[in-house]
């Protein structure tokens, strides 16, 4: 991971076609789980190479008939002029909410595998059709080349150490930024997206799934205590964790826990001290699962600590393993909160 862009050693864009952007990012500290910058492209090198079949008749019909939109996208404005046939989807979470969505076949590329564990086995098959346009971080050179119109992305691949918003817009890249930190942001998001592409029936019919499931595990955890849950991204010079801003958070909350380091509100990520976690004294340790340092290996080094390896939780060995795009915010928010619960309430969970 990024870290310091992300994590301690360590760790998202959408090309609107002929529009403009939205950002809203609440800035993190880092990006949770890079550890690479690899970037190898397998998308045309130019912008007139072709990527996908061209449009029929009916869907010529489609666009003709295109009602513009303009939204917020946490206080940038954004308007599409015309629905995206070129999308890029930087992040894994972004890009397998295309996935469940059914717009697979508008994505052209996507970023950061390294994050992922793959996608969840309903979405494989067509998550596997989508071209990989870098495996870490989009590179400027792989999406300025890439023929994208529409950019849906993760923040923190924005900014002073990622893509120019600004430049994107001026070579005709619309682009939205997944930015959520509560679950009505990320509902609103997807919301968006059903405008954008004209499929408002699917994002609702998506959102009604996810208030179901999520109601239903709160319902099983609503009798049994909170637990005081430690977010374990890295180590190193202290624990690379989730702030109580971050997206995280909340389902943690939603699967009957409570971070131990909420109310760090003003970084979404940081790192804190070995001391400052023994003194909090977590019931459970929630570990990032993705690509380095493996899952495996965050275990032993939990164990062998000479401070962590005190912990009632690490004795114990109260683990729950999540992959790090099921905690970002995207599709994942109803899987999240039941493999979270599941760890954190074995008694209760179905």
């Amino acid at each position: 991971m990024k870290r310091q862009r992300w994590i301690g050693t360590g760790v998202a864009v959408l090309l609107l076609a002929g529009a403009l952007v939205g950002c809203g990012g609440t800035g993190a500290e880092g990006e949770a789980g890079d550890t690479s910058g690899a970037a190898g492209s397998n998308l045309p090198a130019s912008p007139t190479s072709p990527t996908s079949d061209p449009p029929d008749a009916e869907s010529q019909a489609g666009a003709a008939a295109y009602t513009p939109v303009t939204l917020d996208n946490y206080g940038r404005e954004v308007t599409v002029t015309a629905r995206p046939t070129q999308v890029l989807t930087l992040g894994p979470n972004a890009t397998e909410l295309f996935v469940a969505l059914g717009l697979t076949d508008y994505v052209i590329g996507n970023s950061l595998d390294n994050h992922s564990r793959g996608a969840l086995p309903e979405y494989e098959e067509a998550y596997a059709r989508i071209p990989e346009l870098t495996y870490g971080s989009a590179t400027r050179e792989a999406v300025v080349t890439s023929g994208a119109d529409f950019i849906y992305g993760i923040d923190w691949e924005f900014g002073s150490e990622g893509l120019n918003v600004e430049e994107l817009e001026r070579l005709g890249m619309s682009v939205y930024m997944n930015s959520a930190a509560t679950l009505e942001q990320m509902y609103g998001e997807i919301r968006d997206l059903g405008r954008i592409f004209a499929i408002e029936a699917e994002a609702e019919a998506f959102i009604a799934d996810q208030d179901a499931r999520l109601a239903a595990v709160q319902e099983r955890v609503a009798s049994s205590d909170p637990v005081d849950v430690l977010v374990y991204d890295s180590g190193g010079e202290g624990v690379f964790t989730a702030g109580g801003t971050n997206f995280e958070s909340l389902l943690i909350g939603y699967a009957g826990g409570r971070n131990v380091f909420d109310d760090i509100t003003d970084k979404q990520w940081t790192t804190v001290s070995y001391e400052e976690v023994l003194k909090r004294d977590p019931d459970v340790i929630v570990i990032h699962d993705y690509d380095a340092p493996s899952l495996a290996q965050k275990i032993a080094d939990i164990k062998s600590h000479p401070a962590l390896s005190e912990l009632e939780a690490v004795r114990n060995e109260r683990f729950v393993a999540i992959s790090l795009e099921s905690v970002l915010p995207g599709g994942r928010m109803a899987y999240a909160v039941e493999t979270l619960a599941a760890g954190f309430h074995p008694d209760v969970s179905p």
